[in-house]
């Protein structure tokens, strides 16, 4: 099924909603630079938006990605790791990118792609939702005099490292062929240049990760890890790369095996679908007053 071609009036309504701060790509085009198109040019970048829709073809030009260097307060500055990068990406693209993702939304509620679990880049959701569930699931342990063994996995360069042909099967599983079509265009052959100071290296390919910097990427994240493995003895809580798992017990020893059992089976998820998570970042916190068991992923032991 073809996807819903753009009108003017949702382009319009998409520029209008455009933050006029915003940092421009390398055609220094801004937003409220958009917000002034006359008519004509609304109509012109209209027809523009659905020949890709028809043609699924996303242009070059909008897959260069500029990726300005900027300083950390009170860091050596002879050192790269004193330096934040942040990628900027046409603004034009994230408009055609916003409105592409007014098309996935209904697809991935009807289809349930999302876990429930998952409260990162969804409406209704949020960080402090999502603290209030894993409090609550903690809460619910103690009251009922239990151990609750958690650990709280941080996942290590989560977007910079998503593999582009997992996340291509994943899509081409998941979504219409239209819609998969314009994201395998999307996703290949993106570049990108640093820029630091007055001074632009060479444009470089991109081999992994989704578009940092972008509307579409934490979206195409979370339908990457969407079927991280779960289980009715073990909670889970995600908010983007975050995860936090919690089993409960009356028995210290069974809570901790039933999480080291699931953590296990997360050790191979993320080797099957290349991802590494960081043991230093990662904590393993019974809550109870008695001490607890030690967790391991894989071969790492998950620090208290």
């Amino acid at each position: 099924m073809p996807l819903k071609l753009v009108t003017p009036k949702e382009l319009i309504r998409t520029i209008r909603n455009l933050e006029n701060k915003k940092a421009p790509g390398f055609d220094l085009i801004t937003g409220e630079i958009l917000k002034h198109l006359p008519m004509k040019t609304i109509v012109f970048l209209t027809m523009l938006f659905n020949a890709i829709m028809r043609v699924q073809y996303y242009p070059i030009i909008w897959k260069i990605s500029h990726i300005c260097m900027i300083p950390k307060p009170g860091k050596v500055p002879t050192e790269p790791s004193s330096y934040r990068p942040i990628s900027l990406l046409p603004i034009i693209s994230k408009v055609f990118e916003k409105i592409l993702l007014n098309r996935m939304k209904p697809i991935l509620i009807e289809s349930h792609i999302m876990p429930d679990h998952q409260f990162g880049f969804r409406e209704q959701h949020s960080t402090v939702e999502q603290g209030h569930r894993v409090a609550h699931k903690i809460r619910e342990t103690l009251e009922r005099k239990e151990y609750c063994s958690a650990v709280f996995l941080d996942i290590q360069q989560a977007f910079d490292r998503v593999w582009h042909e997992g996340l291509l099967y994943k899509l081409k599983t998941l979504l219409p062929n239209s819609l998969y079509m314009i994201l395998k265009s999307y996703l290949s052959g993106r570049k990108y240049q640093v820029k630091f100071e007055d001074e632009l290296s060479n444009i470089y390919n991109i081999k992994a990760s989704v578009p940092q910097g972008s509307v579409l990427g934490p979206i195409l994240y979370s339908i990457y890890t969407a079927d991280l493995p779960s289980t009715s003895e073990v909670e889970t809580a995600t908010y983007a790369d975050d995860t936090a798992c919690l089993a409960s017990d009356i028995y210290p020893d069974r809570a901790s095996q039933k999480l080291q059992i699931h953590l296990d089976k997360i050790d191979q998820w993320l080797s099957k679908w290349r991802i590494k998570y960081s043991a230093s970042k990662s904590k393993h916190i019974t809550f109870t007053l008695h001490k607890d068991t030690m967790v391991y992923n894989g071969w790492q032991r998950v620090t208290e």
